[in-house]
């Protein structure tokens, strides 16, 4: 509980503040060994995959705080959520770490979606500031670091084409429980408006990617809706349309 507002008991969940080291650690590490045992197989050549990228902790921070809630955990709640939802829709899936601590830079994450030969990278994250609601964020150019120039030109592309098609199917199912932004490019983040416009999972990137800042985690009416288990399976259930009508777009581009 914060001082400032009650969110609801879904914050006990997420805030590190109302929950013992022990107890987080022995939940942590039976969600860890779950999601392991569920984690479908890689899928066969030519397969429609995607790679869920639950943002932090890496070599940017360990995610914002606000109001007892940490992105960090918020992130990994609803990657958990959407991968059950892909499974059940049979659209194969594989998640950038193992457990919700787990310390993996960004250009791991981007290499791991290359090497699993995904459709799609998704990023997922939640922001803090003066906004509201959710925005979809691409790269429109390349940038360089650690000797590698990237993305190439036909990934801007794609991205900027499975930003548009998640955004569009996302909007019916979240209308009236948050806003819906206007679509960005990597260059109006913080971290890549410092390095010349490119994130630097983009840079690293050779599938289509796109990041999702879910919310605003310092806003009241935000920070309700993702820190319950009904706005997290909501926002899960928008992400998983979006992928759901991605894949279908690339069905249609391949024939």
């Amino acid at each position: 509980m914060n001082a400032r507002f009650v969110i609801g008991a879904a914050v006990v969940a997420v805030s590190a503040a109302v929950c013992p080291a022990s107890t987080r650690a022995s939940a942590q590490n039976r969600t860890s060994a779950a999601s392991l045992a569920a984690a479908p197989p890689p899928p066969p050549p030519g397969k429609f995959l995607v790679c869920i990228d639950p943002g932090h902790p890496s070599e940017t921070s360990a995610g914002a705080r606000a109001h007892g809630l940490s992105e960090n955990r918020l992130n990994w709640q609803v990657a958990q959520r959407l991968a059950k939802r892909l499974d059940a829709m049979g659209i194969a899936y594989k998640l950038t770490k193992t457990s919700v601590n787990q310390y993996v830079t960004n250009r791991q994450r981007a290499e791991t979606a290359n090497k699993a030969g995904a459709a799609l990278l998704i990023r997922l994250h939640c922001d803090v500031g003066n906004g509201r609601g959710y925005a979809w964020y691409y790269p429109d150019r390349a940038g360089r670091k650690g000797g590698v120039t990237g993305p190439p030109r036909n990934v801007q592309r794609a991205s900027r084409q499975a930003a548009h098609i998640l955004n569009a199917a996302m909007k019916p199912i979240l209308q009236g429980h948050l806003q819906s932004n206007a679509i960005k490019t990597d260059a109006a983040t913080f971290v890549g408006g410092k390095q010349g416009g490119v994130l630097t999972g983009s840079i690293f990137s050779r599938v289509p990617t796109a990041l999702i800042e879910m919310c605003f985690i310092n806003q009241k009416s935000d920070a309700r809706f993702i820190a319950s288990p009904t706005g997290q399976e909501k926002m899960a259930e928008a992400l998983a349309a979006g992928i759901k009508a991605y894949q279908g777009a690339r069905t249609m581009t391949a024939r």
